[in-house]
């Protein structure tokens, strides 16, 4: 009797032989997608609120977001460091996460 574990398997994206264990846990890390942490270090999720902790100007928008502007209901990218959000007027803002602390 034989587990999953003990089976290798050739990853072609590696390019390697691996056990099938290792690709079932790099497969599951990958589907879950990047972790997004603030300017302090906590996770951020989808419709989290969040905080400006530095000026910002807002180039082709010709305003400048000011620290502790709340920013309601972000969404994440695929990016580990940027989250696309909303403001009053400006649509299609994305803000890196390194501006923003959780609220």
């Amino acid at each position: 009797m034989t587990s999953d574990d003990d089976d290798y398997v050739y990853d072609e994206a590696s390019g390697e032989w691996m056990s099938a264990g290792d690709i079932a846990v790099r497969d599951a890390a990958a589907a879950a997608g990047p972790e997004v942490r603030d300017a302090v270090g906590n996770l951020l999720a989808d419709g989290d609120s969040v905080v400006l902790v530095k000026d910002l100007t807002v180039k082709g928008a010709g305003q400048t977001l000011k620290v502790g502007t709340v920013i309601k209901s972000i969404r994440l990218t695929g990016d580990d460091q940027e989250i696309d959000c909303r403001h009053d007027g400006i649509k299609g803002l994305v803000l890196r996460a390194e501006y923003v602390r959780k609220r």
